[in-house]
């Protein structure tokens, strides 16, 4: 069944969730981040939501900024990507792991709403928007109101694939990290310093996060275990996991993979 644009998973109108969103600022000196990552999340494991921890404690230890609010931002299914669940169970999963196991995390399903894939500089505007224009950005305690800085967070290996040439159009490279800017958590095996060469024009938007406890944990690895059927409990939220046995997800690379979603 197709997708109203407009409408959830769930059949009820789309609102951009803000519930989490910090209201006030505990330093109002600094420039109010919220933190957008885009992805597959299929399924989402502990590593996702980890991305988003080690973000903010590098925030909070060596810069300017304060965190306001986190997005996990499920990719459209026109992506087409192998293992790739529709985007009602993408989104669904996503909501489980940040509601149940997070006080400050959230899932915008509107990416994943929309009758086409949307570029990460599209879904980054559609942030810029709704939390700036239409929340009107965080209010001060004189009674006016800063604007937030929206930033992607995302592994190294996506700064690999913007220094490659041809893979990213040079418009959308720049708004993403000219504009908006992003967080890149290191991961094992991505050579980032030969990355940054390539993207010398944007280093002062480009902040490094390394991890000092490796987790090499993806949603590959995941749906591999499944499709195995081992376990993968503490890779991935237990409500997580309780979803995709209730829902017979990932047991092989057929209609599993490609599941139009919960009815």
């Amino acid at each position: 069944m197709a997708t109203n644009p407009q409408t959830t998973p769930q059949g009820d109108a789309y609102v951009f969730p803000s519930h989490r969103i910090t209201r006030k600022m505990r330093d109002e000196s600094r420039t109010p981040v919220v933190l957008v990552a885009c992805g597959s999340f299929s399924p989402v494991t502990y590593l996702h939501l980890r991305m988003f921890e080690m973000a903010r404690d590098y925030i909070k230890q060596q810069s300017q900024f304060e965190v306001v609010g986190g997005y996990l931002s499920p990719v459209n299914d026109e992506y087409k990507k192998p293992g790739l669940l529709s985007a009602a169970h993408r989104v669904n999963m996503c909501t489980l792991a940040t509601e149940l196991t997070s006080n400050w995390l959230m899932v915008d399903p509107w990416e994943g709403l929309q009758a086409k894939y949307q570029p990460t500089a599209v879904v980054l505007d559609h942030f810029d928007k709704q939390v700036n224009e239409v929340l009107g950005g965080i209010e001060l305690t004189n009674g006016d109101h800063k604007r937030v800085r929206v930033m992607l967070l995302a592994g190294s290996d996506l700064i690999n694939t913007m220094s490659e040439p041809g893979v990213w159009s040079p418009s959308d490279l720049d708004r993403i990290l000219g504009r908006y800017g992003t967080f890149i958590i290191e991961r094992a095996g991505s050579d980032v310093d030969q990355a940054m060469e390539a993207l010398t024009p944007w280093r002062d938007n480009i902040y490094l996060v390394r991890q000092t406890i490796q987790n090499d944990v993806s949603s590959t690895k995941v749906r591999l275990f499944l499709k195995r059927g081992m376990s993968v409990r503490y890779l991935i939220p237990n409500p997580v996991v309780d979803y995709i046995e209730e829902n017979g997800l990932y047991l092989d690379d057929g209609p599993n993979a490609s599941a139009s979603g919960p009815t």
